[in-house]
């Protein structure tokens, strides 16, 4: 799958599947420096994920600053021919100042075994 990038950053095209309804963001960070995958809490509600009673909500720091989020468990997250099932990622507010939908960090690509090259702007 090709990598776009975008004032200097790798991103990639993401599909979610969340209790069979699915969404595709094509504005997806591809970032070997976070150690998980996290989503826009506003665009993730298309498919009907969003804040439930039981869910935990915790607070992560990156260098953006800190956020608090919540995690929820996806049926699929899928990046070209790239997919894994069962997959928990954490939504929050992403209010970062750079227009995206959001990460994908080590935890994805380290279960998938991905090759990122970066001569041939693919990851595999």
């Amino acid at each position: 799958m090709k990598v776009r990038l975008k004032d200097g950053l790798p991103y990639v095209e993401v599909s979610l599947t969340y209790r069979g309804r699915q969404i595709t963001f094509e504005n997806v960070l591809l970032d070997t420096g976070s150690d998980g995958a996290i989503f826009s809490a506003d665009r993730v509600l298309a498919i009907g994920l969003h804040l439930e009673p039981n869910d935990f909500i915790h607070r992560i720091r990156g260098i953006g600053g800190a956020e608090f989020v919540f995690t929820k468990p996806l049926d699929r997250l899928t990046l070209g021919p790239l997919s894994v099932t069962d997959f928990e990622i954490e939504v929050g507010a992403m209010d970062y100042g750079v227009d995206m939908d959001g990460i994908v960090g080590m935890d994805f690509m380290l279960q998938v075994g991905a090759k990122i090259d970066l001569a041939q702007l693919e990851i595999y």
